[in-house]
């Protein structure tokens, strides 16, 4: 198996205090490795987008580990964390996040303006991206004059002009037709398959999940099953039962060990089961 690209440790995210705590992510320690396809799976509430938002660096935890690379990114100054982000990381949200004031290509080489990429390098690789996607020839509309299947395909293609090692996608055909979001599927397959791209997806869509390797299913802020292979797949498309149960919860003792909080108050964000944060570059 290749090595753990990104891994977690006693993971926590706690919201608020008192009476009005609440205990959305309960202690995971799980890796994920390169170049595997990972559904993260649960109903509205259990975890998935926050657990989702932690490891794409957008959020930090109440206590507990990220690590990328081996490498805790508790370690990392702001500017680093976000510099990584944007390098390494790419974005599909289910609610597109376009500017509709600017052109398409505008919108795809948001992260490399951010990243200070002259003007002439961002367009030329602005259009190959956008060529790959079968969207050159609308670069110069505006986003809001796009159908929903072409706004995810602008989405992707911002998500890739960074060349990311990994992909995460929230709800990535939440907001398309059936069609459509069959469309959608198989281009990000297909960036998994033939770019060996990390893909991380959270999903309601069984049949979106069985296309992963690997499904962690979450409950209540834990993951109470992790399958791999067949087993995934079943579980994914409704006709098997998880193969392989347990929530790993560490005692803080690990590589990654990190002491909780005292009051389990957050470090920083918000609800991210109910609220979208993104990151720079990201928009």
């Amino acid at each position: 198996m290749s090595a753990p690209v990104l891994e977690t440790e006693n993971l926590v995210k706690v919201y608020g205090r008192g009476e009005s705590r609440f205990d959305a992510l309960k202690g995971l320690t799980f890796e994920i490795h390169e170049g595997e396809s990972v559904a993260i799976v649960g109903k509205s509430g259990s975890g998935k987008s926050t657990l989702m938002h932690l490891l794409a660096l957008l959020d930090e935890p109440t206590s507990g580990v990220v690590a990328m690379d081996g490498r805790p990114v508790s370690q990392l100054k702001p500017a680093q964390v976000s510099a990584l982000r944007n390098d390494t990381f790419g974005f599909v949200f289910q609610q597109f996040f376009l500017n509709a004031n600017q052109t398409v290509l505008e919108n795809v080489i948001l992260p490399l303006k951010i990243a200070g990429v002259s003007a002439s390098e961002r367009k030329r690789r602005g259009m190959e991206v956008l060529e790959q996607l079968e969207m050159a020839d609308k670069a110069k509309n505006k986003a809001n004059d796009l159908s929903g299947g072409q706004k995810q395909r602008v989405c992707i293609a911002r998500a890739l002009i960074n060349q990311p090692t990994v992909l995460f996608a929230d709800e990535p055909t939440g907001n398309l037709d059936t069609a459509t979001g069959e469309v959608v599927e198989d281009i990000l397959f297909g960036l998994h398959r033939d770019r060996g791209i990390t893909l991380v997806v959270v999903t309601h869509d069984d049949d979106l999940a069985s296309r992963c390797d690997r499904r962690l299913l979450m409950q209540d802020g834990l993951i109470v099953a992790d399958d791999r292979g067949e087993a995934a797949k079943a579980a994914g498309a409704g006709v098997g039962q998880a193969s392989r149960e347990g929530s790993r919860q560490v005692g803080g003792h690990g590589k990654h060990a990190a002491p909780a909080t005292a009051d389990g108050q957050p470090a920083s964000g918000q609800d991210t089961e109910t609220g979208t944060k993104t990151g720079e570059g990201q928009a």
